[in-house]
């Protein structure tokens, strides 16, 4: 064992276990009276490097403090929260990898059936799982120190529209009992505070630690300010973005604007009765760092208490997660909200050992889902402003000059994994952005050599007036990548395909958007099942626009479509299905399209009665025929989940 010194005394740090534990027996199997630190989760246990419970807990125990995990415990039983007993420093808690809401509620608001982050995909989270974990555990132990974190916090940190209530609810934290909020990814933030507590600070007193929002009463701002040597900004307030669109809109480019880790202002929203102070976010981690992380010893595997299997571990099992942060800048997508524009790449050497130790289980078969990271080719991406004066405010870093691309490097990791002995296949299972593959006809032969079949890109739209407001390349950015995709299918084996993600309902999308969309589907012989109707979610550009009817960039009016509107844009998506056939009707008739309606080889739809006929037609599918692509399970767990 070898002792740490952790304030004024030495203790000792224990290795790490097999598994975290989850119970007093295996607490006490390992020595251990209180654990130093409970991470409660609405996940199940995963010990995997692509689970924020295993990440955090390993890290935390790497840094010498003993963790307890308490995974979907069960809020009508108190003693689901008792299990482990008090911690000696800190709850940290999360409502896991998802918000709760977006994992319950289908974009038409209606329940889910099942959690693909729980045994059996049984529904074991409640409704604002964090809220609800918070108020619970501070209701038994008033005195522990608590701490929220994950994507539901982190991304709720502010006054934001809530699309089940449709209302603009208080910040998270503002409405939870808890001392401080971590957001983004949190190992740093933790391992600081452990540090901080164990030297004797006081966590109602920790107003400086980055990566993290604090709260005080309003009567005790104007002297604690003083304090503060830092430039504040103060965004409009929870009851001025209640009832003043243009004032949210506002205040949503001012929080997106500070997320800068080298330059961002500390951030101040009233509440009636607090205040929110967000920090500047935590600094981006090294490549040294990272690999310290995920060089954690990860079984890899559900803990062994579950008698049922958790579906989300199938589909990222064998992956690895090569990078983190995304400088893509979608305006649907809280990524950079969540992890930073800055690319943080692991080591070369790091990622091959993590490949050496998946080729050495014995449940491995030889293929490596995926190697990437919320878009797999930023992997070694670099700018030199990055690590001194973080990404650029005014600028897209996607068409930047100033930008190096790592497509060599990843390509090159790629081959090299596949190299190691064991190892039959090495896929690229995250997304890719198509728009920033070179022209470069060697390039897209190596990476059709990693496609298992399907290649994952997210056009989401064809129409102009939808991509700007999406921050989408546009139409002809697409049409390149796929004549050179296809080109580089000539002399292949087998056959490719493309996985394009397509988006409806988006502010600024019409039904004339969707059948322009849908014609060319048609003229291209494409059709997919990867389609999603827009959510709102908390802290995305497409959010405000949709709870404002403004685009907050340019403060010009967006048409917002909700309602009947909103389902026949989803029906045009999925055009040939004769559930949505009366919808998509209706959608061609209100805009005097009827031209599409009828037996011609251009139709959508047959102008019989019976909507079954109109699915009778040979389809050229973009995806092969009775391959179904699961949900973004993989994709959410491993870039949403801190």
């Amino acid at each position: 064992m070898i002792p740490v010194m952790r304030g004024q005394q030495e203790r000792t740090h224990l290795p790490q276990p097999d598994f975290l534990p989850v119970s007093r027996d295996e607490l006490e199997s390992i020595g251990i009276d209180h654990p130093d630190i409970i991470l409660v989760s609405g996940d199940a246990y995963l010990d995997h490097p692509a689970s924020a419970t295993a990440l955090l807990g390993r890290s935390l125990w790497d840094a010498g403090y003993t963790v307890g995990v308490i995974s979907q415990p069960d809020i009508r039983n108190q003693e689901s929260f008792t299990t482990l007993g008090p911690p000696r420093l800190f709850f940290s808690v999360s409502s896991g990898s998802m918000d709760s809401m977006v994992a319950h509620y289908t974009p038409a608001r209606k329940r889910r059936r099942e959690d693909a982050f729980s045994p059996g995909g049984r529904l074991l989270r409640p409704d604002r799982a964090t809220l609800v974990y918070a108020d619970l555990i501070h209701r038994i132990y008033p005195s522990s120190p608590l701490v929220l974190g994950g994507v539901e916090a982190s991304l709720r940190r502010f006054a934001h529209y809530d699309y089940w209530s449709d209302k603009i609810r208080q910040s998270l934290f503002a409405d939870a009992p808890a001392d401080l909020l971590v957001f983004g990814m949190g190992e740093q933030q933790l391992i600081t505070l452990s540090d901080d507590l164990e030297s004797g600070k006081d966590i109602k007193t920790i107003h400086d630690l980055p990566g993290t929002c604090w709260k005080i009463a309003p009567k005790k701002w104007e002297e604690k300010k003083e304090e503060i040597n830092q430039e504040i900004l103060e965004i409009p307030s929870f009851t001025d973005v209640s009832s003043n669109p243009l004032l949210y809109a506002q205040s949503h480019i001012q929080i997106l604007n500070e997320q800068n880790p080298y330059q961002g202002k500390i951030i101040l929203q009233r509440h009636p009765k607090t205040f929110i102070i967000q920090n500047r976010p935590a600094l981006p981690l090294s490549s040294e760092r990272l690999d310290q992380i995920y060089d954690l010893p990860y079984k890899r595997r559900a803990h062994p208490s579950y008698q049922d299997p958790i579906p989300a571990l199938e589909s990222i099992r064998f992956s690895i997660t090569s990078h983190r942060g995304c400088y893509g800048n979608c305006s649907f997508c809280a990524l950079a909200m969540h992890q930073g524009r800055i690319i943080q790449s692991r080591s070369r050497e790091s990622v091959l050992r993590e490949v050496c130790r998946i080729a050495d289980m014995k449940e491995f078969r030889g293929t490596i889902s995926d190697i990437g990271g919320p878009s797999a080719n930023m992997y070694g991406d670099w700018c030199e402003r990055w690590s001194s004066q973080g990404a650029c405010s005014d600028r897209e870093c996607t068409t930047c000059q100033a930008r190096r691309s790592g497509i060599s490097q990843y390509l090159s990791l790629l081959r090299e994994a596949r190299e190691v002995p064991g190892v039959k296949h090495v896929f690229i299972g995250s997304g890719l952005r198509y728009d920033l593959i070179p022209d470069e006809p060697d390039i897209m032969q190596q990476i059709c050599s990693h496609v298992s079949g399907q290649l994952k890109i997210a056009p989401e739209h064809i129409s102009h007036d939808v991509t700007i407001l999406m921050n989408k390349p546009d139409l002809n950015v697409f049409d390149s990548f796929r004549k050179k995709f296809e080109e580089a299918q000539k002399g292949r084996d087998s056959r490719q395909y493309i996985i394009p993600y397509l988006m409806a309902g988006h502010p600024g999308c019409t039904v004339t958007d969707m059948i322009k969309l849908v014609e060319y589907l048609r003229d291209h012989h494409l059709y997919t099942e990867q389609v999603q109707d827009f959510t709102p979610t908390p802290m995305t550009t497409s959010t405000c626009m949709y709870a404002t009817g403004i685009d907050p960039r340019t403060g010009k009016k967006v048409h917002v479509p909700k309602g009947e509107e909103k389902r026949i844009q989803r029906a045009f998506l999925s055009w040939r299905d004769p559930a949505g056939y009366d919808l998509v009707k209706t959608g061609l008739r209100q805009e005097r399209r009827e031209d599409l309606i009828g037996n011609g080889p251009d139709c959508l739809i047959r102008r019989n009665s019976n909507p079954k006929e109109h699915t009778s037609e040979k389809l050229d599918v973009i995806r092969p025929k009775g391959k179904s692509i699961g949900k973004m399970t993989a994709h959410s767990l491993r870039h949403n989940d801190h």
